[in-house]
């Protein structure tokens, strides 16, 4: 296990690819999710946008995906949370989202990771 503990933003498809369909963007939370467990394991912090996002979005009364309170609040909470993380990890897929994480994090100079390999601590 790594000696250094990360907050590690995972950063994947989630509304893409789905044509907003709840079940498909709810697998691709799930895939979110499933690469969370190992870098819990492995001592980090996983941070997935979504688990902060969503339940705003609820709060704000967003009514579908792309409606102005989404707009306002999905991506601008991972810009937010991209400053206390230490790293990335892009999982695989088209994601203009997940794009903007990477080109973010790489402003702040973050590590990108693209394998969860990668990751310090999981190999």
């Amino acid at each position: 296990m790594s000696q250094t503990k990360l907050m590690v933003l995972i950063a994947g498809p989630y509304r893409s690819g789905t044509n907003d369909d709840p079940v498909l963007m709810k697998q691709n939370l799930r895939k979110l999710e499933e690469a969370a467990l190992p870098i819990f394991r492995a001592g980090h912090i996983p941070v997935i946008g979504e688990w902060f996002a969503l339940p705003l979005l609820e709060v704000a009364g967003s009514k579908y995906p792309g409606d102005p309170v989404y707009e306002e609040i999905l991506y601008p909470v991972a810009a937010r949370i991209i400053n206390k993380c230490d790293c990335i990890l892009r999982l695989e897929g088209a994601s203009k989202g997940a794009d903007e994480d990477v080109r973010l994090a790489r402003t702040l100079g973050l590590p990108v990771y693209y394998n969860l390999e990668d990751v310090p601590g999981l190999s």
